[in-house]
């Protein structure tokens, strides 16, 4: 069976060949397709980006800021270290943090805050 992204590659290095692009990426679930010329032609070097779902450990309400500071903990794009709070879950008065599990970036937050979540909900996507 054939990678589907390096079809799709080789395909995308086809349609850019007449163009003077230097540079293409394409990103997608869990896939990054990194297109450079070198010369006149592109080298396809397709990396799978490896996405890990932060989910929540306990119920209780979403607070994607400390109640006390107006920021957000994180934002999409943002590169976290791992144990760095990504969130707090509230119950009550007390605050849970949803720590990152390893370094990344953040690729998506998957729940509102505010919104009531249960255990082993996904919240943030890091990649």
């Amino acid at each position: 069976m054939t990678d589907p992204s390096s079809d799709l590659a080789a395909r995308i290095c086809g349609w850019l060949a007449g163009t003077g692009i230097e540079l293409f990426e394409l990103r997608g679930p869990g896939t990054l397709i990194r297109l450079q010329r070198n010369g006149t032609t592109y080298t396809v070097p397709p990396a799978t980006v490896t996405a890990d779902v932060v989910r929540s450990g306990s119920v209780g309400v979403l607070r994607l800021a400390h109640p006390l500071r107006p920021a957000p903990l994180v934002h999409v794009g943002d590169a976290v270290r791992a144990g760095q709070a990504l969130a707090v879950l509230q119950l009550g008065a007390v605050l849970l943090s949803v720590a990152a599990p390893r370094d990344g970036v953040v690729r998506r937050i998957l729940a509102a805050d505010g919104s009531t979540i249960g255990y082993g909900e996904p919240l943030v996507e890091l990649e």
